[in-house]
């Protein structure tokens, strides 16, 4: 049985060519990537122990050796600080309960006063579950007819793989996909993940369990939504204890500029808060 480390390290190994660290091709191969060899040799280690952490037999490798694959898979700061994380959990460092309560939906009166401050842009406050905990009109117009806000409480998560209109309206459904599944990994907490991945996953089906054993960080790239607009996304954490973060979304081309300019023309922006 796997791990969230191995299956980590196993999915990276497996995306990387080994001409882009200078490693000749030698042959056919049974699978895709870097050969587990090339890449214990690198990280300093024997074949056999990488085996055992591939393939969950070793559930933990110290610091060091989990610092020694990060070098050899030249993991950037937040794939680095995602594999500690799936290497604390593995070994058992981040204890589970068995049913947890969702995590909170308030959201505090200053970051709903930071969030009304932008209007008309389109900003929102959301959780790593995808919860949209508040947000402003001009989100709201961006997201008119994608079916999202119609919920009493929209849960972008859910939305995407449930929703069938989610793939009309998200063009690189696939990216948004990966990254709603990946950021269940990164909270609000192990815990409250794991609640809502059981509660998910009976309704979401393959799309959705088959991404969450594959730990890799999705690229940052642009969101492009309805009407070919496209996005660059500005994530701003908030205090740890609210385990929450306030996502605002900027043009990313001169088209979806012009479209915001529209926007801010329309008069009487106000915040709609959720919950």
């Amino acid at each position: 049985m796997g791990t969230p480390l191995g299956d980590f390290v196993r999915a990276k190994r497996d995306s990387i060519q080994p001409e882009s660290f200078g490693i000749p091709e030698r042959g056919r191969r049974r699978s895709p990537g870097l050969r587990r060899s090339d890449l214990a040799a690198r990280a300093g280690i024997s074949v056999e122990y990488l085996t055992r952490i591939e393939q969950g037999r070793d559930r933990n490798p110290s610091p060091a050796v989990v610092n020694a694959i990060a070098d050899a898979l030249s993991l950037d700061a937040a794939e680095r600080e995602h594999l500690r994380y799936l290497a604390k959990i593995t070994g058992g460092a981040c204890p589970t309960h068995r049913r947890p309560a969702p995590p909170s939906r308030a959201v505090r009166p200053t970051v709903l006063a930071t969030l009304q401050l932008l209007e008309p842009a389109p900003a929102f406050i959301t959780n790593r579950l995808g919860d949209v905990l508040a947000h402003t009109t001009g989100f709201e117009l961006v997201m008119r007819g994608s079916g999202l806000l119609d919920t009493r409480e929209p849960n972008l998560t859910r939305y995407v793989f449930t929703d069938p209109r989610a793939r009309t309206f998200f063009p690189d459904w696939d990216q948004v996909a990966d990254e709603q599944a990946f950021d269940l990994w990164l909270g609000p907490s192990l815990e409250t993940s794991e609640w809502f991945t059981a509660e998910l996953a009976p309704l979401a089906g393959q799309e959705f369990t088959r991404r969450l054993n594959r730990h890799l960080p999705p690229p940052q790239v642009p969101l492009r939504t309805g009407r070919e607009l496209r996005w660059q996304r500005e994530r701003l954490e908030l205090p740890r204890t609210d385990a929450q973060e306030l996502v605002v979304l900027l043009p990313a081309d001169e088209a979806t500029a012009q479209a915001v300019e529209r926007l801010r023309r329309r008069p009487g922006g106000t915040l709609r808060a959720i919950g």
